[in-house]
């Protein structure tokens, strides 16, 4: 925080905003297979969500539960652990989103 005796001053927080979150039909999302930095494990990557860290988290659950498998969702990105990338496309477009796979 910073005092200043001017009386015109305004206070300004560099907090950045969380983005509001996109509707399914407006989500373009990619579905990536990655094995990087992973001990040889493969993960299914869905990669390109725009909106808060909450609608990620539920998102990446549901796909989680759906699959059956473990996973994360962090920095934009939803990890689903193994190849399940036909089952993710499948889910993702029944849930009313635009996906597709993307190359490796």
């Amino acid at each position: 925080m910073v005092y200043s005796t001017n009386p015109d001053f305004e206070y300004q927080t560099t907090e950045e905003e969380q983005p509001q979150t996109l509707s399914p039909a407006q989500q373009n999302l990619r579905v990536w297979l990655d094995r990087k930095q992973r001990g040889g494990k493969v993960v299914t990557l869905v990669k390109g969500f725009v909106g808060t860290d909450e609608d990620l988290a539920d998102l990446g659950r549901m796909l989680k539960s759906k699959c059956g498998v473990g996973g994360s969702a962090k920095d934009g990105e939803i990890i689903v652990q193994g190849d399940h990338r036909d089952r993710v496309v499948e889910l993702l477009t029944a849930a009313g989103y635009k996906c597709k796979k993307a190359g490796n």
